[in-house]
């Protein structure tokens, strides 16, 4: 399974050069769970053609166990690679391949989780759920969340975290700001309005802002304890001896839970409008994308006792962000955990260890076993 999910491209992208329908990796999915006997649902993303959800369920109930995970991967630099992205190659007890460890290769062992479940009656349903465009917009995770389905009580995000239960992580925003002037002979500041200047006044609020909100929250969960700021790129002007008139900065804010994205751009926009006022500038702030909440689900949840108590390990924080936001609007409980490293994702040769395939199939089954059978 593995290997021909490794096979199909499956990219997300913001660049229509690298972006990929998904619709092949979902109906390969359905195809291997329909004869376990799921109910299949194949689900358009509204407004993004080519893009599909797959909820797949099986047995029925109010409560259940939603197995989760996204179906596109990243896009590759092939030169980089030492073997085929998008042949599952073994080697060293690794499993290389496109999406290996982020995210397919969790389909295949949660469908081998699932057969034990599929041969006896369940008290609660048991539903594994396939996004679209999570490495991108998060578009299919969104549409769920206002759809409100899939319903059910608990969920795993099989994300790689060496399976490591993760209850906390950070929310992403990217931001871009815009100030436009008017150009102008450089011998006469008069003759212009200086959007560089004008950004240089306003870089100089947002680390303001940034040191203000850095002192306010801190999270001791998270390696990196307080909300971060960077400002990425910025592009202005295009002559020494020509007053800028439009200068563009683009950065990005992790807050931490509890850090509400709405207030933060509220607040962003309430320092740097009376910069623009003041130098007669026009001011554009708008999101690079929607962005990805901060997640937190309770450190006495059920479903954290449960998954620390079958790994060993204390639920933890990281600093990437996952579709969890989404899935918890949809009122599930929510834990990130599943097989292989985040510093392989994302990377040349992505890899999963052998050695994480046979405990995540076993740890896979115990879920199912404690939530639906």
């Amino acid at each position: 399974m593995m290997s021909q999910l490794v096979a199909i491209p499956s990219i997300s992208s913001a660049s229509p050069d690298w972006d990929h329908s998904n619709e092949a990796v979902v109906r390969l999915l359905a195809e291997w769970l329909e004869p376990l006997g799921f109910r299949n649902e194949i689900l358009p993303v509204p407004g993004m053609p080519g893009k599909y959800n797959l909820v797949a369920t099986l047995g029925s109930g109010p409560g259940g166990l939603v197995l989760s995970g996204h179906t596109d991967t990243v896009p590759y630099d092939d030169k980089r690679w030492q073997s085929d992205p998008f042949t599952l190659t073994e080697k060293d007890n690794r499993l290389y391949g496109l999406g290996t460890c982020d995210m397919k290769g969790f389909f295949a062992l949660a469908i081998e989780a699932a057969r034990e479940a599929a041969q006896q009656p369940l008290k609660q349903p048991l539903i594994i759920l396939a996004t679209a465009d999570e490495e991108s917009s998060m578009s299919g995770a969104q549409a769920l969340a206002e759809a409100g389905y899939p319903k059910a009580r608990y969920a795993v995000i099989g994300e790689p975290t060496t399976l490591r239960p993760i209850r906390m992580h950070k929310g992403i925003m990217m931001e871009r700001l815009v100030f436009e002037g008017q150009s102008g002979h450089s011998s006469d500041p008069a003759l212009g309005r200086n959007a560089l200047e004008g950004m240089n006044e306003a870089m100089n609020e947002l680390l303001a802002l940034r040191a203000q909100w850095q002192e306010k929250h801190n999270n001791p969960h998270f390696a990196v304890q307080y909300p971060t700021m960077n400002l990425g790129c910025i592009h202005g002007g295009d002559s020494p001896n020509r007053i800028c008139a439009r200068c563009e900065l683009h950065f990005d804010l992790r807050p931490l839970p509890g850090m509400d994205m709405a207030e933060l751009r509220q607040s962003i926009l309430t320092h740097l409008q009376p910069v623009a006022s003041r130098r007669d500038l026009s001011l554009e702030f708008t999101p690079l994308f929607d962005g990805v909440p901060p997640f937190e689900t309770p450190a006495d949840a059920e479903l954290v006792r449960v998954c620390e108590k079958l790994t060993g390990h204390q639920a933890d924080a990281v600093a990437f962000a996952t579709e969890a936001p989404w899935l918890q609007k949809l009122g599930l409980e929510t834990l990130v955990m599943g097989p292989g490293s985040i510093d392989q994702a994302h990377q040349p040769d992505e890899y999963l260890d052998l050695s994480q395939i046979d405990p995540t199939i076993t740890l896979l089954k115990q879920l199912i076993r404690h939530f639906c059978l």
